[in-house]
C-alpha cells in the first residue's frame, strides 16, 4: 500500500506506548495496532487530530506517501 503511517517513530519520538497513545486518543490499543501496522482501511479525521495533538504535530508527520 502506498500510505506509509509513521506512527512507531512518534511512539519513539515521546518515549510513549501503544497502550498510552490507546488512552490518550480514546481507542482501544488494538485500533492503535492496527493504524500502525498499516492495515486499517480508514482513519477517522476525529482520530488522526488527536494523534496530532497528544503528539503535537501535523497529519503529514503520520501518514505519509510512497508511490
Amino acid at each position: 500500500m502506498p500510505i506509509i503511517v509513521n506512527l512507531d517513530d512518534q511512539l519513539a519520538q515521546h518515549n510513549m506506548t501503544v497502550a498510552q497513545l490507546a488512552q490518550a486518543i480514546g481507542i482501544t490499543p488494538a485500533n492503535v495496532f492496527v493504524l500502525k501496522s498499516g492495515r486499517a482501511k480508514a482513519v477517522r479525521f476525529s482520530t488522526l487530530e488527536a494523534i496530532c495533538r497528544v503528539f503535537d504535530c501535523q497529519p503529514g508527520d503520520i501518514l505519509g506517501y510512497e508511490s
